[in-house]
């Protein structure tokens, strides 16, 4: 027969898959197939009881870039989908759709270079990407998509911070609480001895804002003039530069809005307890946040002016070293240093090493300040040459009365403990180099290790040169036993006392942007900052002549940040009632990072036309509530890659906590099961320059590779749009089809691995939707291809056990293993009845296992084999036990210990039904004849083996 289109119109080609694929992607939207109705509010449906067996499936909040997708980016939104589908073809009630987290700098920087508007550029992008996405044939419940820079999405955004604002962490109790509250309780008892009356309302207001969970700090920030904006540590690289356009990034001190997320340090540790997550990202998320026991510690100081006597707190986890500090550090930003500084020469005889070259301690710590302004902290951090300055001042050791120098240097971060540290250079690798370059003494405290003035010894030992006079002594003690000693002596003697301490800081939540969230924030005349009420919300954002910062100079450090927004003077400078009479306020000109929303949006998911509530409670205890095995509640899975492990994931669970401390959710972590999907790599080519070159343009030529005739160099990647190996997926659906492309990406290799991308394999999935479209459909006529024939007992045990196959890993995320199942049983139909028709019982259960990964297909098949309506909500086929075990089993037979022959018995057979068939098997005949046989020995289910002489 004819392969000609003419006269195989119904073959599955890419034309006709196109078709097909559009169509039924027309079919869900018109009928909602995809929608998942809520318990209350505009998206219930009350001709419907729901079921408690509900699947909230989400995926990491995309960006959406103007570059487009490639064929990584849809990795996790495909094996969502697969994993929705298949739960929904199980009866679940299943929420799945996505969003675009839209805010952010890029659309900001195209509008400074090109002036056009960021909501332009960004709705672009969102279409752009609607239809890449759109010709995948997801899932999507699309009544609830949603962007952050929608009005009625930020609104809500704004309502947030206003709660997390108007909310003070109370910890004896743990949790948050309204700051009414603590304002009815400072009335009660008053303020460090004054009466809350008697305090004015500046100072009142001062009063609360130190409790505050979003407060104003005047900080050390990243800014950079490049980009006209304070960049957070991960947006800065080790050189100093910014990540996005490798601006100069500089330190500088400037008034920004903070959240208090290390009040809730504790719960965001303990809590991961309860999460179904990679073991990788708990780790990264309690290393992050640091939590480590120890003792502040307060070396007295003499100041220089005023001349009077100060303490320097440093916090260490190793106070049984304290006999071994020779030296103390101070960041160069900490708040003691003007004072210990004076501009009287350094004395006579000082190492000129701690004078960075000039006379005075007050003129070297300027002069070092000047140097180090530029660097990031990470760059401060790294292992490299120490530099510092000397003081002039000394510090008294507590436990030995040692007169320590102190010292600044920059590999010491004032955000971080205290900003101070003792030095313990014989135990300490940092200490150890800078106690070297600076030549300061290097005591052992702790035995076990070498010359300690060759190299630090930081392994255990027990501790030697740790006792006093006055009631310490450390020597012969362990590590667990010192520090047990030292810090209850310290307590005795008031110059220290237990601690625990976090690595974690603060959050720094402003932007000197313009594309973001406005703060729901005026200023009075006195600088006192108030809360609008929620009826003024959302605060849109107004439109301003240009995007770029006022003062706008990358090249002048000393640059101060004025954000686009103060441009627009009418929006920032407005007259108020907020319950004093109308007066003039000043709004915020700074916005929101773009984390904000990205904090909460799935909740949004959840009730996203509520009016009236940022997500109602019932929706909310139906789809995230805590349930069975689930104390925390939250979605049900959520994928997304690693790289978000930490910071996102963090402040989300911040933000949710707060929301179930102040009663607004019911489920205490938003996230109940995390997967992390691997990326697809690709080749990538560089030329004698090293400058990437296209990758789809380059051609191999015995086993080397040219590019417009020059030999380029292969390397391996992350595919994506600087290494120029992007695939689209525009182009693999043009060629083959969305569901190609959705079966090979999902075949490629496990979930959580990064794979290679091969175009030139893709053929491969194709060929086995069209061997599986043959099985159903006439592809002369387009009717169904099947016989209503019974099924063989081959067939069913082939059948139920692709069933019970792909059921499990359906379950558990493994698409690749699922495929291959199915190829497996797509190849033994084809090759059982070649030339005749499949039983229809055989093939409608493979239409519905491809349901999942290959949906169009599957649809187009249900339907030629006679069903009406969509299969999305169609039973999943179950199995039967007895399929699953084999009836018989295949044995191989030896004579004196090479195979002759196999045979083949029942499981259940007798020792001496196997020893006679393996006798009577003619091959085995052959070689046992004349012999004698000595022995026979039977490996039930493995062998049959035959000693004979």
């Amino acid at each position: 027969m004819s392969n000609s289109s003419e006269s195989t119109p119904f073959r599955y080609t890419p034309e006709l898959a196109g078709d097909i694929e559009a169509r039924w992607q027309n079919t869900w939207r018109e009928q909602g197939t995809f929608n998942a109705p809520n318990p209350v509010g505009d998206l219930a449906d009350p001709d419907q009881t729901l079921p408690d067996d509900k699947l909230f499936v989400q995926d990491m909040f995309p960006y959406p870039s103007g570059v487009g997708l490639h064929v990584g980016h849809p990795l996790g939104y495909i094996a969502t989908d697969v994993y929705a589908r298949y739960y929904r073809m199980l009866g679940r009630n299943v929420l799945h759709t996505l969003g675009y987290d839209a805010f952010g700098l890029p659309a900001e920087q195209y509008a400074v270079q090109t002036g056009t508007h960021p909501r332009t550029t960004t709705q672009a992008n969102i279409d752009n990407m609607e239809r890449q996405l759109g010709r995948l044939g997801l899932g999507h419940d699309r009544r609830r998509v949603i962007a952050t820079t929608d009005t009625d999405f930020y609104r809500w955004t704004q309502w947030i911070f206003l709660r997390i604002y108007n909310s003070w962490f109370d910890t004896d109790a743990q949790k948050a609480r309204p700051i009414a509250e603590l304002e009815e309780k400072f009335i009660a008892e008053g303020v460090d001895g004054t009466a809350w009356a008697d305090l004015t309302p500046k100072q009142q207001q001062e009063a609360l804002d130190e409790h505050r969970l979003v407060y104003r700090s005047n900080s050390t920030v990243n800014w950079c003039p490049g980009l006209g904006t304070v960049l957070a540590n991960e947006e800065v690289t080790a050189d100093g530069r910014s990540e996005r356009g490798n601006f100069p990034v500089f330190r500088k001190r400037l008034s920004q809005w903070m959240m208090r997320i290390t009040a809730y340090s504790d719960r965001l540790i303990d809590d991961l307890a309860d999460l179904d997550w990679p073991e990788k990202v708990k780790s990264m998320q309690r290393n992050w946040i640091g939590r480590s026991r120890g003792a502040e510690v307060d070396f007295a100081v003499e100041l220089a002016a005023p001349k009077s006597e100060a303490r320097i707190r440093v916090f260490t986890t190793r106070p049984d070293t304290l006999f071994g500090a020779s030296y103390m550090v101070l960041a160069p930003e900490h708040e003691l240093v003007d004072a210990l500084v004076t501009d009287a020469p350094y004395a006579e005889g000082t190492n000129p090493a701690w004078t960075y070259g000039e006379a005075s301690p007050k003129d070297a710590v300027a002069s070092y300040r000047t140097a180090i302004a530029a660097k990031s902290d990470l760059e401060r951090q790294e292992n490299k040459e120490k530099t510092g300055v000397f003081t002039g001042a000394y510090a008294t050791n507590p436990v030995n009365g040692a007169q320590v120098p102190v010292f600044i240097a920059d590999y010491v971060l004032t955000g971080y403990g205290t900003g101070a540290i003792m030095a313990v250079p014989a135990h300490d690798d940092r200490d150890h180099e800078f106690a070297t370059v600076f030549g300061l003494p290097i005591h052992e405290v702790v035995s076990g290790g070498d010359d300690v003035q060759n190299a630090a010894y930081t392994g255990d030992g027990v501790l030697v040169n740790s006792t006093n006079d006055r009631g310490l002594s450390l020597d012969g003690k362990t590590k667990a036993e010192a520090i047990e000693a030292t810090i209850a002596w310290l307590a005795e003697q008031g110059v220290g006392e237990e601690k625990i301490q976090y690595k974690l800081r603060d959050w720094l939540f402003a932007r000197q942007r313009y594309w973001g969230e406005p703060f729901p924030i005026v200023y009075d005349a006195d600088g006192v900052a108030h809360a609008l009420p929620e009826s003024m919300l959302p605060v849109e954002l107004p439109e301003v002549e240009d995007y770029k910062p006022v003062s706008f100079d990358p090249d002048d450090a000393s640059t101060e940040p004025q954000p686009p927004l103060a441009k627009a003077k009418e929006w920032v400078e407005v007259r108020l009632d907020l319950g004093d009479g109308e007066q003039t306020y000043w709004r915020d000109t700074n916005v929101m990072p773009q984390w904000a929303g990205s904090s909460w949006y799935q909740l949004r998911y959840i009730d996203p036309t509520n009016s009236d509530a940022l997500v109602d409670i019932e929706n909310e205890k139906y789809w995230t509530g805590p349930r069975e095995g689930m104390p925390s509640g939250g979605v049900d899975l959520y994928v997304g890659g690693v790289e978000h492990a930490v910071l996102h994931l963090l402040y989300s669970r911040f933000w949710h906590k707060v929301l179930f401390d102040l009663g607004h959710v019911s489920s205490y972590e938003p996230y109940h099961r995390l997967y992390n999907q691997g990326y697809i790599q690709a080749y990538a080519y560089t030329d004698a320059r090293g400058v990437y070159v296209p990758a789809a343009e380059v051609e191999e030529k015995d086993g080397r590779f040219f590019y417009n005739g020059e030999e380029v160099n292969q390397e391996y990647g992350k595919m994506g749009k600087s290494l120029k190996n992007a695939v689209s997926p525009d182009e693999i659906c043009d060629n083959y089809g969305a569901d190609t492309l959705r079966v090979y990406e999902m075949s490629m290799g496990p979930l959580d691995t990064s794979r290679p991308w091969a175009t030139k394999d893709v053929v491969g999935a194709q060929r086995f939707l069209q061997r599986a479209w043959r099985l159903a459909v006439d592809e002369a006529t387009g009717d169904a291809a099947v016989a209503d024939t019974a099924l063989t007992d081959d067939d069913n045990r082939a059948l139920h056990r692709t069933v019970a196959g792909v059921r499990d890993d359906y379950a558990n995320l493994r698409d690749n293993t699922a495929v291959a199942k199915l190829i497996e049983y797509v190849n033994y139909l084809t090759k059982a009845y070649a030339g005749a028709s499949v039983p229809r019982d055989a093939v409608e259960p493979l239409a519905l296992m491809l349901a999942p990964v290959a949906p169009h297909i599957a649809e187009e098949m249900w339907t030629r084999l006679g069903h009406e309506g969509s299969l999305a909500h169609a039973d999943f086929p179950t199995f039967g036990e007895k399929w699953l075990v084999d009836d018989s089993v295949e044995l191989p037979v030896q004579v004196m210990g090479k195979v002759r022959g196999r045979i083949t018995v029942a499981v259940d057979a007798t020792r001496d039904a196997i020893e006679a068939a393996a006798l009577a098997e003619p091959n085995v005949v052959a070689h046992t004849e004349g012999k004698n046989i000595v022995k026979i020995i039977v490996v039930p289910g493995k062998m049959v083996n035959i000693v004979a002489k």
